[in-house]
């Protein structure tokens, strides 16, 4: 499925939808595959965090919060936040199911993608922002305390995901889910901290290797 720009007098608005991206973060990334495993199309807007373009008049417009991802759609309508991003196309489009088709499915799978939002992600965020010199200008004010404060969590936390994968081929079910995504790129991720998983993460090593293949996870 493709979504395309609406021309000038088109129905859908002079807009038309667009996903404004960047290719330096992780939360825009968990949209890409996201919408890479549903065979969506979207314009995209790159946005250069490193120019600080996201804290400009215009985008600010867009999200006070000066956060991307940002999906525009044809109406003007503005939706901030990565997974209700998601949940917008898996409404549009709910096959493949990435949410969980029954309450227990959606639940399991609402669990431990918070879990790894909560667990891993923002830990290892926090020791890049308020550690690494090049997000001064981004993290106002840098509390290098705590960032040293979240490096144990990340590594709790790889300890943590490992043992729930034992015996089992995907995060929250027997199949690929948004769980799965926000996993991958969490772990991806940790290479800006400079952590690697290690020998005795071998349920989440396994596990990396096979999402890793998918052809969703190049987006």
């Amino acid at each position: 499925m493709v979504f395309r720009w609406a021309k000038e007098g088109e129905a859908g608005g002079a807009r038309g939808m667009k996903l404004y991206d960047s290719s330096r973060a992780p939360n825009p990334r968990r949209v890409r595959i996201f919408l890479a495993e549903k065979g969506i199309s979207v314009p995209t807007v790159q946005v250069d965090l490193g120019k600080l373009e996201h804290k400009s008049d215009d985008f600010t417009r867009l999200n006070p919060r000066q956060r991307v991802p940002v999906l525009e759609l044809d109406d003007g309508t503005v939706i901030c936040e990565t997974i209700a991003i998601c949940r917008f196309f898996e409404a549009l489009q709910p096959e493949p199911n990435l949410f969980g088709a029954t309450p227990t499915e959606q639940g399991l799978v609402e669990m431990w993608q918070r879990r790894v939002e909560l667990d891993l992600l923002y830990p290892i965020m926090m020791v890049l922002r308020h550690l690494n010199p090049g997000m001064a200008t981004m993290e106002v004010p840098q509390v290098p305390e705590w960032g040293e404060a979240n490096k144990p969590k990340v590594l709790a936390a790889l300890d943590f995901f490992n043992d729930a994968l034992a015996g089992r081929e995907f995060l929250a079910g027997d199949r690929f889910t948004v769980a799965d995504i926000t996993l991958l790129v969490a772990v991806d991720f940790m290479r800006v901290i400079r952590v690697a998983l290690s020998p005795t993460h071998e349920n989440l090593a396994r596990w990396h290797a096979a999402v890793s293949a998918r052809p969703s996870a190049k987006a």
